[in-house]
């Protein structure tokens, strides 16, 4: 506690039926570094070298001097749509057992104006209500904590990490536009609000961001559009649009899973973050593909996502 005292603040969690309430200190700085009481090393050091990682709602791709990755982001965390929306389905029917003044009889809430509309909730209904914070609060620290693990050993492999600009917010839209699809049946708008809310890979990127700054460093954004890593080709320098299905490049016969490849790029965008080093992909791909392949075989017979196509 050599530092001054930034703020303090208070956390209060749910836990096991109650609030629980948690003071923490927050001091000027960077956070003091670990070291490994059996041999002495410091953890979570940063590495050194150029890291390139590929994320996408629900996975990430990482590329490295020293090692290749595809993860399914925060694997642990269990999609709870199914229980969330029965316990949402008992709430509601609560509701409007307590509350019938405040619906129509079309079952629609009845429209106050300025006034705030008062409901009634009855021991049931907040029986419901803490089991959905419980369980929403398991989920996002599970979720937290697995990210920590992710950008520690991100941040591992080397100290200049890059990647896409996304626009996360934007997947989470429902689609506007009306369209049909060849059977004539109308297409869903929904796109990926619930993959990103129970993936969170704008978090990920936040805390990996705040980790290099620990060391002077931090998390540079490529220009997307510009360099457009999922349809480059570095062998012949040519652009090529792909459907979102098509997991797999073939190169002459050279099979590369797709998000590890733009990974791969994306670790050698030049000094502008529009343009690939050409040669400098050129002169690591050896290295890389040998890498790839040790993941390929690493996934292979694991019931991993659609989306890795492994």
């Amino acid at each position: 506690m050599q530092s001054d005292i930034s703020y303090c603040r208070i956390i209060r969690k749910y836990v096991r039926n109650k609030y629980k309430y948690y003071v923490q200190i927050v001091f000027k700085g960077n956070p003091p570094v670990k070291v490994d009481t059996k041999t002495g090393e410091i953890k979570h050091s940063i590495g050194q070298g150029d890291v390139g990682i590929d994320i996408g709602t629900s996975t990430i791709a990482i590329s490295s001097e020293t090692d290749v990755k595809i993860f399914e982001l925060a694997d642990r965390v269990q999609n709870i749509e199914k229980q969330k929306q029965k316990l949402l389905r008992k709430m509601d029917r609560s509701r409007r057992v307590t509350n019938p003044e405040n619906y129509n009889e079309d079952g629609t809430i009845k429209k106050q104006g300025s006034k705030k509309i008062v409901w009634n909730k009855s021991n049931h209904y907040i029986k419901y209500q803490n089991e959905l914070k419980v369980l929403c609060r398991k989920q996002a620290d599970i979720r937290k904590y697995q990210h920590e693990c992710l950008a520690n050993y991100i941040v591992s492999l080397g100290n200049k990490v890059y990647v896409e600009k996304m626009n996360f917010s934007g997947l989470q839209k429902r689609a506007k536009n009306t369209e049909k699809n060849d059977k004539g049946r109308f297409k869903r708008k929904k796109r990926f609000g619930k993959s990103l809310a129970n993936k969170a890979p704008s978090m990920l990127l936040s805390i990996i961001d705040r980790k290099l700054k620990y060391f002077g460093e931090e998390l540079i954004e490529i220009n997307t559009f510009e360099a457009k890593a999922s349809q480059f080709n570095h062998f012949d320098g040519t652009y090529t649009k792909k459907s979102l299905s098509q997991r797999w490049n073939d190169f002459n016969g050279i099979k590369i899973q797709r998000d590890i490849y733009s990974a791969f790029l994306i670790m050698n965008i030049s000094d502008d973050l529009k343009n690939f080093n050409i040669n400098k992909c050129n002169e690591r791909f050896n290295n890389f593909y040998r890498l790839h392949n040790l993941e390929v075989n690493r996934l292979t017979g694991k019931n991993n996502l659609s989306s890795i196509a492994i």
